[in-house]
């Protein structure tokens, strides 16, 4: 069994989601219970305690697809501020609740299009509001 890595959330993230699946019927939700269970595991810190290497809500991540040279950026959103272009991941999707609070370097089993796995490295998190001091966002 693959252990899996220790993760860090703001304790503001951990409120407003919180909050989130409050507000969400269990229909509309089908993986609450994932997202329950990485916030139960998870050390929530204070925001300002945040390590700036963490995902958190609102960051920016640069992935490495292992087996390639490519790599492609994501932001880690509440459902309200998803996009269609792409450029975001729902914290309500299963890879996006796995993203929550990994660090950088660490490693995750990415769903291909058509089925499949894809390793993919989180290479840099670029923007991180905790880092640039937003916590109201």
């Amino acid at each position: 069994m693959t252990r899996k890595p220790n993760i860090i959330i703001s304790s503001l993230d951990a409120i407003r989601l919180e909050k989130l699946m409050e507000s969400l019927p269990d229909s509309a939700f089908p993986d609450k219970g994932s997202l329950e269970s990485e916030l139960a595991r998870a050390e929530i810190v204070d925001p300002t305690k945040i390590p700036s290497t963490v995902v958190t809500m609102n960051s920016t991540v640069k992935f490495k697809i292992e087996s390639t040279t490519q790599d492609f950026y994501l932001t880690l959103v509440y459902p309200k501020d998803a996009d269609a272009q792409g450029g975001t991941i729902s914290i309500l999707a299963p890879v996006g609740i796995a993203l929550l609070g990994l660090s950088q370097g660490d490693e995750i089993a990415w769903p291909k299009p058509g089925g499949g796995l894809l390793q993919v490295r989180i290479e840099e998190i670029t923007y991180q509001p905790e880092r640039s001091g937003e916590y109201l966002r």
